[in-house]
This record gives structure tokens, sequence and C-alpha cells, in this order.
């Protein structure tokens, strides 16, 4: 029994979803409202026979212990184990050896940051140099509880203070230079000594995710004519502090951020602190320049509703758009099924998020605002406007809407962003919009605005299957090239109860054959393979795992068919044939489960390429047809269930709609195995026509 099986076994879904859901019993399942949204009738549902979960409102999402852990406290497979270990009294194997040199220096450069933060803040308290500090702080109307809460400290206007502190803590220079806080001295040439970075400035320790310090924020306090310094100035790069993978205040922000399910972005420090300090948590700041895709993941964790707080006159800052752009690009998107007149069924994608600007009025900062009238800064946020309006302007201001020219790149600027929005209603009424604001028919914009649904769906394609050439399936002869190593993978005819295994276990083997998977999957109107067709957590892991070593192999986003070329595609499947790289990047837990199914599948009789990837393709697809058939059984418990309690008729209509919307999709899987087991049998070689 696996270490998950074990804690599984130990604790109840029902009383572990209990501590954070009020459940009631409902005949052998329970209910209750929905942790991940807001409602008012429950559609969240736990079942103790299956030990799982599912909600049928808005997040229309599920899975087991360990995921409902994960999401509900934002966190990853490892962490929600560790959770759960100890709630269930398990004791988890701990990691081989002792911790690796990197680790020990990282942690080390924690201990030093750390170690000048608290002198800073002794300083900015006590030290009588630090009244200008202080002053500036009561200027800006921050109280000395929010000094205390976010450590703000002083550094002494001193070539050597902070270095001779931590040198007499035992901390050597070169660890002290490594973690941006001193500066080695080089008089023309010649190395010689150290001084401290930071000197006479209000300094602002920067914290991760977690709360530890990583680097520093330094405001100048004494302007001198003679020698002008930059207002504020950071850390340098480091090994834990890189500003670009920085939200500042999220430490502070991350729990209003997910209760409120909205993150706020601002430009600065103390529009953070003077926030937080009247009340309004879920704001952070971006460091000073445009969004970056390292940013929008850390948000990811707790929402997917960015708001951005930035001055009215910022329409036309082309580093706002890049940083909506990253916001767009990063942020989850979901498949939306959409019948054809022929009645076909495609999928669409659609931003499953909500990313909105909140212009300030007057100019004002959000820290004058906040500390204003905080209940203003409330309104403005809450008043925020979708991204598409935001855009609007911006097309308006830069294009010349009265030229033939002009109102073609509107629409061509607008139209990728109105395909994104999910709801239809909202979609028409930006499409009337744009019409009227550049005076051409409705009919052309939604015209064009399907168009941008036709590209959409072609750039989410994967790359095609790679040359055989390139993959090494049939020997290179260009240059002599050697050809790729190729593994050998043994094909494993588990029943369906197993397909999830059965998949990772050919992935793992042969993580080069996801590309085809996902060609395949696209070629059939189907999204590609993603985590949340699993179940179980610990296969979803195990899948997130070799998506994120895939991706780190490509070192480019793997699914878009410009991005390939042969010689791409052969390192990157060069690459990709290494499960130790996937193995080993796994939690302790997973890692003997993991090389169980890599073993498993490479017991077994093998399969020819050709036919190793329709056999994935087939699985992924029966899997999806097993997970829509038990989807289509929970709702029909909830239509009885319904029936015999008081359920608003809108709630009963939700349930119908889903019921045929799993149905038809099944339906339409079905129809594709059909079509597949057909197309096989019609290219098998017939031995009675002597056929070779």
């Amino acid at each position: 029994m696996s270490v998950t099986d074990e804690i599984k076994e130990r604790l109840d879904i029902v009383e572990v979803i209990s501590n954070y859901v009020p459940l009631k019993k409902a005949g052998r399942n329970y209910k209750g409202l929905c942790p991940f949204h807001g409602e008012k009738t429950p559609s969240f549902v736990v079942f103790p026979d299956g030990q799982n979960w599912h909600c049928f409102g808005a997040c229309s999402t599920g899975g087991d212990v360990f995921t409902f852990i994960m999401k509900r406290e934002n966190i990853d497979f490892g962490e929600a184990l560790e959770l759960l270990a100890a709630k269930a009294g398990v004791e988890l194997k701990p990691l081989a050896g002792p911790a690796s040199g990197d680790e020990q220096r990282l942690e080390r450069l924690r201990e030093i940051l750390a170690d000048a933060s608290l002198y800073f803040h002794y300083l900015l308290i006590k030290a009588g140099e630090a009244e200008i500090a202080r002053s500036y702080l009561e200027q800006r109307g921050l109280l000395p509880s929010t000094w205390e809460t976010w450590q703000l400290g002083y550094a002494l206007d001193s070539w050597d203070a902070l270095r001779d502190r931590l040198v007499g803590k035992g901390y050597t220079p070169a660890e002290i230079e490594e973690s941006g806080l001193i500066i080695q001295r080089d008089d023309d040439g010649q190395r010689s000594g150290y001084y401290d970075r930071f000197r006479g400035r209000l300094m602002i320790p920067i914290r991760d995710w977690r709360g530890r310090t990583s680097g520093f924020g330094a405001r100048l306090l004494r302007e001198d004519p003679a020698r002008p310094q930059p207002k504020y100035i950071n850390s340098p790069q480091t090994p834990l502090f890189d500003k670009s993978n920085v939200l500042y205040g999220l430490d502070m922000a991350r729990k209003a951020i997910r209760d409120a399910n909205l993150a706020v972005i601002v430009e600065g420090y103390m529009d953070v602190l003077m926030s937080h300090q009247v009340g309004v948590n879920n704001v952070v700041a971006g460091m000073g320049t445009a969004l970056t895709e390292a940013q929008m993941l850390l948000l990811k964790r707790y929402t997917s509703n960015i708001t951005l707080a930035l001055d009215p006159d910022a329409a036309g800052d082309h580093a706002t758009l890049r940083g909506l752009e990253t916001a767009r690009q990063t942020l989850e998107r979901q498949w939306e099924p959409v019948f054809s007149p022929t009645g076909l069924v495609r999928l669409e994608s659609r931003l499953k998020a909500r990313v909105q600007i909140a212009a300030l009025p007057n100019g004002l900062d959000p820290d004058e605002l906040a500390r204003g009238d905080p209940d203003r800064w409330r309104e403005v946020i809450a008043r925020a406007k979708p991204i598409v309006d935001y855009y609007l302007k911006v097309v308006s201001q830069e294009e010349d809407l009265s030229s033939a020219r002009g109102k073609a790149n509107a629409i061509e600027r607008m139209a990728p962003l109105i395909q994104e929005i999910a709801n239809p209603a909202e979609r028409t009424h930006y499409i009337q919009l744009l019409a009227r604001l550049i005076q051409i028919d409705e009919r052309l914009v939604a015209d064009q605005v399907a168009v941008a649904v036709r590209i959409a769906r072609r750039d989410e394609k994967p790359a095609p299957p790679p040359p055989p050439g390139a993959t090494g399936g049939t020997p290179a002869t260009s240059g002599g090239t050697t050809p790729a190593r190729r593994r050998p993978i043994n094909a494993l005819l588990a029943p369906t109860a197993a397909l999830e295994e059965h998949i990772l276990g050919c992935l793992l083997a042969r993580p080069d054959l996801l590309v085809q998977l996902d060609a395949d999957m696209i070629g059939q109107h189907a999204p590609p393979l993603s985590p949340e067709d699993f179940i179980d957590a610990e296969s979803r892991a195990i899948l997130a795992t070799i998506l994120a070593t895939s991706q780190a192999a490509s070192q480019a986003p793997p699914r878009r068919e410009d991005d390939w070329t042969v010689d791409g595609a052969a390192s990157v499947a060069s690459l990709r044939e290494e499960p130790a790289l996937i193995v080993a990047a796994l939690p302790a837990a997973l890692q003997d489960r993991c090389q169980a199914i890599l073993d498993q599948t490479q017991g077994n009789p093998t399969l020819t390429d050709e036919k190793l990837s329709k056999d994935l393709g087939d699985s992924l697809l029966r899997l999806r047809a097993r997970n829509l058939q038990q989807q289509v059984n929970h709702i029909q418990f909830m239509i009885m269930e319904s029936k015999t309690a008081d359920t608003p008729n809108e709630q009963l209509h939700r349930y119908y709609e889903m019921m045929v919307t799993y149905s038809a999709q099944k339906r339409h899987i079905g129809n594709l195995l059909n079509a597949r087991s057909m197309a096989g049998a019609l290219t098998k070689p017939s031995i009675q026509n002597g056929e070779k």
C-alpha cells in the first residue's frame, strides 16, 4: 500500500471536508455550499462511497481528498501530502541523504537576509540617525504598527556598518556579497574589501510568498543635487531575488486574495502598505515593471481574477499593454463545448479569468486615495472595468478610426479579446460596441471575431509528430547524424479502471509521445491531455510533472506548431526520453509508485510506435468517456435529490442542461472511438487477398 493510499484509508473525506464546508446528508451523499465560488443553493457534493467530491455549480470540478486540500489551501501535491499525513498520523519517508550543497547555500543566504532585516528594523526604531526615516513614514501616514508588521527598517549612512555587523555574526564577506547586501570594491581593477550597498535609506524587506526575506527595496531620504541618486533601488539579482519573479506583499495578501477571489495589482511599496493599513488586504505590487509570466503564475495559485490599479493617463503605455497581454496569456482557460449547425461538437477555449482595470481619479496614487478615503479606494476597485473596455480606449486613441486601415486595425486588435469572453451576451455587447465605435456593420465585426476563434484554435494545436529522422525511428541520412536513442516501450493492456496508470506508464517510458498524443486530440477537435482528465490526485501530480518536464526540455511552450523545427524536435525528444528526470522531480512519496508504473509498462509486450500512439489516443478517449459517464451518474442523483428538496427551478434547469451537454460529449467520444476502430480494421493487411 502506498503512502497516499494509507492516508486515504485512515481519513474519511466527509470528515476532512466538513472542517472547511458545513455538509448536510442527502441520501448516501453529503451536500453543501461550494467553498470555491459564491452560491446560495448547495451544488457541492461529497460522495463517501467513492471518496470523492464534485461541484455542480460554476466550478464544475472535483477530485479526491488531496485535490480538495490542494485547491482549498492553494498548495501543491507535496504540501497537501504533508498536511494530510500529519492529520492521518502517517509518517512520510524522508528524502534520501542530507540537504544538497545548493540547499544549504540558499538557506545560509536566507539567514543573512533575515538577520539584516532584523538589524535594519532595530535601527529604525532605536537609532537617532533614523529620525529622518521615522518622520518620512509619519508624513506618509504609516502607523508604527505597520512598521512592525512589515518590518520596515533603516540603513545607517555608513560604508561598513552592516558588513561589520554580519561578519561579527559569523558570515563571510563572500556570502554577504552573494546575498546582495554588500559590494566588492574595484580600484583600478584591483579588488580590495567590501562596502554596504544600502546607505542612509528607508529599508523595505521584500519577502517571498512564504514570508521569507529574499531582498530589499530602499528609498532615498536625503537628496544631494551634487550627487544625484535614484529615489528607489532594489537588491540586485541573486540566487534568492529576481524582481520579475516577485510580487511585493503577496505573503501578507494571499489569504485575502483567495477569500475575495481577486488580486489588485498596484505599482509601489507605499501603495501596498497604506492599502493594507486601511484594511484593503488583497493588494500586491509588481515591483515597478510590467507584469511577467512568473508573477502571474504566482497569483494563479490564489485567483484568476486580476484588477490593475492604473493612472488614467496610462492608456497608451505599452509596458502596461505588455503586462495585460502577459496576464491574458498566462491565466487559465477552459474548453467550452459548442454545437455546430450540423450537430457536431467542437471545443473553443475561453479565458477562465477576469482581467480588469481600476482607473484612479484625478491622478491620485493608490496610497493617497486609500489614506484620504478608504471607502472610495474600495469603490474604485469594485468599479474596475473589463480589459476589453481598456483596450477599446487604447485602440480609439492609437488608431485613425476615420480611415479604412484604422478600422481594420481596430478589428484585428479587438477580435481576439472579444472571442475569449466566456459569456455570449457579453461577447455580443462588445461586438456591438466595437461596430458603433468604428461605424461599420455589426455582422462584419462578428465575422472577424469568428475568424479569431478559428485562428485561436489553430494556434492552440500541439506540435505535429516529429519527422521519423528527427526522433530516430528511421536513421537520419543527412550528414551521417546519429539518430536519437529510442527507448523500447511495452503495451499495458489495462482494464478501464487502470486507464490513468496506462497513460502515465506510456508517457513515463516515452515522454516524447506527448506531442503526438496532443496532436491526435486536437485533430479530433478535443483538448490536449491535462491533469484535469485524471481523478486521482497522485496521477494528476505525476502527469503535471511529465508536462512540466516536457515543457522545460523544449525551453518554450511546446504546443504551438510554429515553435517546432526538425532539429528542435530531435533535441526535445532526446531529452524527453529520460524518465529518471521525471521520477526525481516528484515528491519522495510518489517516486515508488511512479517507478512501479514504469516497470510494469516496460514489462509488457512491445507495440510499434504507430500502434502505441493510437492506443494512447484511444485510452485517453475512453478515460474521458468514463469520466463523463460518472458525471452523468452524479447529475442523475442531483436531479432525483432535487425533486424531493426545495431546489430552485433555475438550479434544476442547470442540471438538465449539464446532463444534455455531458451526454452529447460522451456520444461524440463514442463515435470517435468507433470511427478509429473502423479505420484500424480497414487498414489491416488482408491475408485472404495475399496483401502484405
